[in-house]
């Protein structure tokens, strides 16, 4: 059985297959029941959240990630994500691999809001501002510009050390990144704007979008969590990775909904919608785009896939 650590996990997921993988599997007939969402108390600070989700392929492979979401974390200079991904053949049953979950779970995420902007950001696309000091901001901006010419990466925290830290970290890698302090004036300019952020209260006014801006709603995986406000919602047209998700868990879209702002109809479509055509993307270059993700069991499967048979091929 493959045993994959972090690193191992991250050198058998480069981005451009990864994304690549993501989408295929959206083309696919992958079977995803509904995921467990637990909540679990914590004394003294906010309650953790635990997940289970389940995915398979007919006859080729099956798994289940587990994560846990502790938001208390951040003050012990830990990870708010854990988990491990548990890879099956789907044809006997046999344990395949066990891959490192919150590194499977940065990655694919970060992919699979690139893979959105490929259908939703405008082509040309030079400057993004990434809300978040997390894990995912690098893999934010990684996966990004991986499908758009990005120049320019602006990270804005509400720790301003966490933020310059970061950017440090994506100068490292090669990205012309800058820590900022003012979210507005970041905002007011970038092509691309990406929440990754565990924030109950809006960050980013839709008055402050720009003619074709692209807003990429990463966090906020509750209903009582929010990362932009009304505003944007309204004056976005409007996509999710599935319906059934963003319908359920995530507040930028159920807050709207349960005030009368939105109505599901409104939801121009999902990923799979996107990549298949029966729904249209971008229009023209000055519509604002939205796209709203919580998490599919199928992008997990297809990163576990994609690392074990990278892993298993020697490629």
């Amino acid at each position: 059985m493959l045993v994959l650590d972090k690193d191992q996990t991250r050198s058998a997921l480069p981005w451009a297959q990864l994304i690549d993988a993501i989408e295929a599997m959206f083309r696919s007939e992958c079977v995803m029941p509904v995921r467990h969402h637990h909540d679990m108390d914590v004394p003294g600070e906010e309650n953790a959240t635990l997940l289970l989700m389940p995915a398979w392929l007919p006859g080729r492979y099956t798994g289940i990630k587990t994560v846990s979401v502790f938001p208390g974390n951040v003050r012990r200079s830990l990870p708010a994500i854990f988990g491990s991904y548990l890879l099956s053949s789907a044809a006997t049953g046999e344990m395949l691999a066990v891959i490192e979950g919150g590194e499977l779970t940065a990655r694919r995420t970060a992919a699979t809001s690139a893979l959105a902007s490929r259908y939703l950001s405008r082509p040309e696309a030079a400057e993004m501002l990434v809300c978040g000091t997390g894990r995912l901001s690098l893999n934010l901006m990684q996966a990004h510009g991986t499908i758009r010419p990005i120049q320019r990466y602006r990270i804005w925290g509400r720790n301003h050390e966490a933020a310059k830290k970061t950017a440090e970290e994506a100068q490292a890698l090669g990205l012309q990144a800058e820590a900022v302090s003012d979210i507005e004036a970041a905002a007011r300019t970038a092509d691309i704007i990406s929440c990754a952020t565990l924030s109950s209260e809006p960050l980013v006014r839709g008055n402050w979008l720009k003619p074709g801006a692209h807003l990429d709603l990463v966090g906020a995986f509750k209903p009582s969590m929010r990362e932009s406000d009304d505003t944007a919602v309204l004056r976005s047209a409007v996509y999710v990775d599935t319906r059934e998700g963003a319908l359920s868990e995530g507040g930028d879209i159920v807050q709207p909904l349960k005030a009368g702002l939105l109505k599901e109809s409104d939801i121009r479509g999902e990923l799979a919608e996107l990549i298949s055509g029966t729904c249209a993307g971008r229009t023209n270059d000055s519509e604002i785009t939205l796209f709203k993700s919580v998490g599919a069991a199928l992008e997990d499967l297809a990163g576990a896939i994609l690392a074990y048979e990278t892993m298993t091929s020697g490629k």
